[in-house]
């Protein structure tokens, strides 16, 4: 069955992922290619749970409880967002997907391969997955000059471990991504990883 294309971006916070996503966007805009730029926590229910755990720490909340509000977000944000594009042939860019919840809950202490799989029990597999690397340490100035307050996830020990689980993926539609340089640089980047699905 044709589809659309689901291309997902993926990287500690700080690497500029999510400018990334929203250029491509206006990118495959201006090529009137049909797309739609969503984002993972959603604004649902189970994603506003989420989104107030990060600004407020956990509180008592254990991984497995988390990952489960995750894959609920998920589950959810599929049913009435990703397949409803992806069968209207949109291309559908991913502000994270399940590879950041197993490395996110994965350097918690879960297994990531294990939340891989089981996510990708009912969750579409990404035609490309784009990781954005950037060291933990330019993140986190990064987002302490661009943010008032830092998320309880914004921990320097923590991030290298969820930056070493992002590195350990593997597959063929995964890209890396140095997003060391410019904004511009970094779009050109991208647009020379995905090219080939056009």
């Amino acid at each position: 069955m044709k589809r659309g294309f689901l291309i997902v971006f993926e990287g500690i916070d700080g690497t500029g992922k999510s400018t990334q996503c929203e250029l491509l966007a206006k990118s495959l805009t201006e090529r009137d290619i049909l797309n739609i730029a969503l984002a993972e926590p959603t604004r649902g229910t189970w994603g506003t749970k989420i989104r107030k755990l990060l600004s407020e720490g956990r509180q008592g909340i254990s991984p497995q409880e988390e990952l489960s509000w995750f894959v609920n977000d998920r589950k959810e944000d599929i049913e009435l967002n990703i397949m409803p594009a992806l069968q209207d042939n949109k291309v559908v860019l991913m502000d994270r997907y399940y590879f950041s919840t197993a490395a996110y809950q994965g350097a918690l202490g879960l297994d990531p391969e294990q939340i891989t799989l089981e996510n990708e029990t009912f969750a579409p597999i990404p035609d490309r997955v784009l990781i954005f690397l950037t060291s933990p340490e330019t993140c986190l100035e990064r987002i302490e000059s661009s943010r008032d307050q830092k998320s309880a996830f914004e921990k320097l020990d923590y991030l290298r471990n969820v930056q070493g689980i992002f590195k350990s993926f593997t597959g063929p539609n995964i890209r890396f991504i140095d997003s060391v340089g410019s904004v511009p640089e970094v779009h050109e980047k991208v647009l020379s990883a995905i090219e080939d699905l056009f």
